[in-house]
């Protein structure tokens, strides 16, 4: 894959290929929104000319229009990017770190075992 990138144009590279989470949100609604509403068009055209094809182009007329509103990151689907927070520097060795926790915190030794047995 990476050598495929290589072939690539920068102009081609630079083109983004991401959404942000509200822009997601909102292309799920507009997906949703546009498919019901070309099937509700689709079976009252073709009910009323008895064309079950008919019905079907419209649908699928609606699926096309979706697909390109909503699968291409658009500039309106990434107005909101999130601001992540800055890295954090890290620490020298000199600090002590936590310590490790040995052994299953949850398991009891063979003598406590044996003393709720007795």
């Amino acid at each position: 894959m990476n050598y495929i990138e290589s072939l690539l144009p920068e102009s081609i590279k630079s083109i983004p290929t991401h959404m942000d989470f509200d822009g997601q949100r909102r292309a799920e609604r507009y997906f949703q929104v546009i498919i019901v509403l070309y099937a509700i068009v689709g079976f009252v055209w073709g009910y009323a000319t008895q064309s079950f094809s008919q019905t079907l182009y419209i649908l699928f007329a609606g699926v096309f229009l979706s697909s390109v509103l909503t699968l291409v990151p658009w500039k309106m689907y990434r107005s909101q990017p999130l601001q992540w927070q800055p890295a954090r520097v890290e620490q020298d060795s000199a600090t002590p770190s936590p310590p490790a926790v040995t052994g299953n915190p949850g398991s009891q030794s063979k003598s406590k075992k044996k003393k709720i047995k007795e």
